[in-house]
C-alpha cells in the first residue's frame, strides 16, 4: 500500500451554480470522484446549489474541478467556485451527504 504523503495532497471546497439538482449531479461528482480516488462529500444546499470537499492528489483534484465544470448530461454549469482547506485525516472515502445551508464562504 502506497500512503499519500501530505506534501503531495490538497484539499478544495467547491460550489456549482446554474442547473444542478434534480439531474443528478451528487451522484456524477460522487463517480468521478471515486474514480480520481479522492476524499471528501457532495450535497445540495437550500439555496439550490451543490458543494463539497474533495482531498487527494492535485491532479486528481485538476480532474474533478474539470468534470465538475462539465456536469452530468442534464445540468447547465454556470459557474463553479472554490478555495483550498486544510487537509483533513479521517476520511475513507467521498460521500453524498444531505441537504444543508451552505458554509462555502469565498472570502476565505
Amino acid at each position: 500500500m502506497i500512503l499519500q504523503s501530505n506534501m503531495t495532497a490538497q484539499r478544495i471546497a467547491f460550489k456549482v451554480h446554474g442547473t444542478v439538482q434534480g439531474v443528478g449531479f451528487r451522484d456524477f461528482t460522487q463517480k468521478r470522484a471515486a474514480e480520481f480516488d479522492l476524499k471528501g462529500f457532495v450535497r445540495n444546499t437550500t439555496c439550490g446549489r451543490v458543494e463539497g470537499e474533495a482531498q487527494g492528489p492535485p491532479e486528481s483534484i485538476q480532474k474533478l474541478v474539470k468534470e465538475i465544470n462539465n456536469g452530468p448530461r442534464l445540468s447547465h454549469v454556470v459557474k463553479v467556485e472554490k478555495r483550498d482547506l486544510a487537509l483533513q485525516e479521517g476520511e475513507d472515502r467521498f460521500l453524498v451527504l444531505r441537504t444543508s445551508e451552505s458554509v462555502f464562504d469565498a472570502t476565505k
